[in-house]
């Protein structure tokens, strides 16, 4: 397989996708590609004029960075035949926004797998938030709210692992909510052989000849059950994450 996983689009101050951009076109540097098929689902509140609108912006949004770097994007939402177009695609790219939605229509329009078996046979796939998450057994390390019940929590399951992407490490100044971490360690009592891999902005995994790399600049946080919660630096080999625990 041939993943780029981020955890985030855009940095604080950056433009839109800034930071990856280079880490994108070495990705699909070699490859050949030449156009990409974009899955917008995710991005249901661009606009409040419905969600093909959205779609749009969307499609639009990301279409002007891929040219930037010498790459074409069309988006799924336009197709008639939703699979044909994944059976058809050079490379795939899947965008952020909310996770549920996101699931619910990969579900819906039969894309989660036909993208999975696409993935498996070696075609580029990247994502970024929500788009990372999709590449996880299942759906349950997001952040966001479900705004929309999916046929199933289950998604790609190309990494044995889950991200929890834009991982924060901050408990706000009078907020009396759980943090992140207590959120993610509530994860893994009730899912005990899965690790969950903490990643965040400005930081990506990389999966290419059956190597998965760390890259960015922050450190990886990584939890298990019965286990504290601890920091792997750039550099580090995460390839035990890609064996399932017992």
């Amino acid at each position: 397989m041939k993943l780029l996983l981020l955890s985030n689009s855009t940095n604080a101050g950056e433009s839109y996708l800034g930071w990856p951009r280079p880490h994108i076109s070495t990705f699909l540097k070699g490859t050949g590609v030449r156009k990409l098929l974009f899955v917008p689902y995710a991005g249901v509140g661009l606009t409040d004029q419905g969600l093909d609108a959205s779609f749009d912006l969307y499609e639009k949004r990301v279409a002007a960075v891929f040219e930037e770097l010498g790459y074409g994007i069309y988006s799924i939402h336009r197709e008639e035949d939703p699979v044909r177009a994944v059976e058809e695609a050079e490379a795939i790219a899947v965008g952020g926004g909310n996770t549920f939605h996101l699931v619910y229509m990969m579900h819906k329009t039969g894309t989660m797998q036909a993208i999975r078996c696409r993935a498996i046979a070696g075609v580029p796939f990247i994502g970024w938030s929500a788009g990372s998450n999709v590449a996880c057994p299942s759906l349950r390390t997001t952040n966001d709210m479900p705004i929309i019940e999916p046929e199933s929590f289950q998604c790609m399951n190309l990494i044995p692992f889950q991200i929890n992407p834009h991982y924060l490490d901050a408990n706000p100044e009078g907020h009396g909510g759980e943090t992140r971490e207590q959120r993610i360690d509530e994860f893994c009592k009730v899912n005990r052989s899965i690790y969950v891999a903490g990643l965040r902005e400005g930081c990506y995994f990389r999966m290419d000849n059956g190597k998965l790399e760390l890259g960015g600049k922050r450190p990886l946080r990584i939890f298990r059950f019965g286990e504290a919660a601890y920091e792997l630096e750039q550099g580090s080999d995460v390839n035990f994450l890609m064996q399932p625990l017992p």
